[in-house]
């Protein structure tokens, strides 16, 4: 009999159709029953405080959730396979004081809705309330609240981690040198930290050696740093709020970083710190009441600092250390005692394409109303350069010596020492951050 007399029956009539309907159905039954096999077999683990939990987690399987009841629990633990960690209402993880109270080393892994605290305070071994290792990529850690810890979270390595709608308390115990961060990222490329409160300790956020990351939406208070750079490039801060920290935002060693929105009150030293920090766009933030400055450039070349708001500082701007190629428009400097303070002998003009900065002590007509003063804008002069340099000559600065010297300036503009020059200077301050709101 050949293939055709076989085979060749089915094609003439309907009992084709129907054998190959019965074939594909049982393809999609074997197939979906193959696809559902990982979540039919995970499972949920209710436990009870005092149950000891590392067996519970050593008897899950890839999949299921462990959720502790409301109540104590004895840490700490490893979760070393893909399981989800949850807190019912009032549920408490805490660790005896020594090493890290969650260790994870498996991907994907959710942590969520848990009071931490009892960590270690050994800083090399990064004791942490929760510490993800470079095993351990996608960690998704929200919605806890961690007390008392050196570290709070600890990315080491964990790629592509978010951290996201935590309260951070560090330790209050501890000299702020020997103290941990809220959040510590080393070489996680592509993790977030985004809406979390966080307080005491070192620093907010400390990043090293990364790429990628993004910080949004955090709130920080009573640390060293809210954020803090290192090495870490094409990332993003944006709408961040600091208060009272010795600095806002101290970025360090960093290239393409966008800047934006972000929102320093009465931090102690400076609100922004940008030291070797090249190629970035720092926009649309606000810096008040800085302790000694507002803003630090230190060596950062090829950014635009664009539509920021500096206000209430002993200085508005120090810019020194051969920083070039910066643009420097649409800013407002407000009622700071000195706006500019620069170190060198070179000229620069803060205007780009005939727009400048708004200066609130610049007493300037614009009789053409186009919005720009009609003469450049000089926030320094001979004597601002010899008061740096030499700082016990405040004492003359009400001597008819140093009034001769700047009415000389003020009327032979040759006089002038290197230094910045604003061409076109803003009339009106641009519009405030809608963040900027105390």
């Amino acid at each position: 009999m050949g293939r055709c007399d076989l085979w060749c029956p089915l094609y003439r009539g309907a009992g084709f159709v129907r054998a190959a309907a019965r074939v594909l159905a049982c393809v999609a039954i074997v197939a979906g029953a193959l696809g559902s096999t990982s979540s039919a077999l995970a499972a949920e683990h209710l436990v009870p405080p005092g149950t000891p939990l590392q067996p519970v987690i050593e008897a899950a399987v890839a999949g299921d959730v462990i959720r502790l009841a409301a109540g104590r629990h004895a840490g700490p633990i490893a979760l070393d396979r893909t399981l989800s960690l949850v807190g019912e209402p009032g549920a408490v993880l805490a660790g005896p004081g020594v090493g890290s109270v969650v260790t994870v080393t498996a991907p994907d892994v959710q942590i969520r809705g848990l009071q931490i605290s009892g960590s270690g305070i050994d800083v090399a071994e990064m004791d942490s309330a929760i510490l993800v290792l470079e095993s351990a990529p996608r960690a998704d850690i929200r919605n806890n609240h961690l007390v008392g810890n050196l570290f709070g979270v600890y990315l080491h390595g964990a790629g592509g981690s978010v951290v996201r709608d935590n309260i951070i308390r560090g330790r209050t115990d501890l000299r702020m040198a020997e103290a941990g961060n809220g959040v510590s990222i080393w070489n996680a490329p592509g993790a977030k930290v985004i809406g979390n409160t966080i307080s005491h300790g070192r620093d907010g956020i400390f990043v090293k050696v990364s790429t990628r990351n993004s910080f949004e939406n955090n709130t920080f208070s009573d640390l060293r740093f809210a954020i803090h750079y290192m090495y870490a490039n094409d990332s993003r801060i944006i709408g961040n709020r600091s208060r009272g920290n010795h600095v806002g935002w101290a970025i360090m060693y960093s290239d393409r970083l966008q800047i934006r929105d972000n929102v320093s009150d009465n931090d102690r030293d400076h609100g922004l710190m940008l030291n070797s920090t090249n190629n970035s766009q720092v926009i649309g933030n606000v810096v008040r009441g800085g302790g000694e400055k507002c803003v630090f450039v230190y060596n950062a070349n090829g950014n635009r600092i664009a539509e920021n708001w500096f206000e209430g500082c002993p200085i508005g701007i120090h810019f020194t250390a051969g920083s070039e190629g910066n643009s420097m428009t649409g800013n407002a400097f407000v009622a700071n005692q000195m706006q500019v303070k620069y170190v060198g002998t070179r000229y620069l003009d803060w205007a780009s394409e005939g727009r400048g900065n708004y200066w609130s002590d610049n007493p300037a007509y614009d009789l053409n109303g186009d919005g720009i003063a009609d003469r450049p804008y000089r926030p320094n002069d001979v004597m601002d350069e010899i008061l740096w340099t030499l700082p016990q000559a405040k004492a003359l600065i009400s001597s008819p010596a140093v009034q001769m010297v700047r009415w000389a300036q003020a009327h032979f503009p040759a006089l002038y020492p290197g230094g910045v020059v604003d061409t076109a200077p803003l009339m009106r301050p641009p519009p405030m951050s809608r963040r900027a709101s105390p």
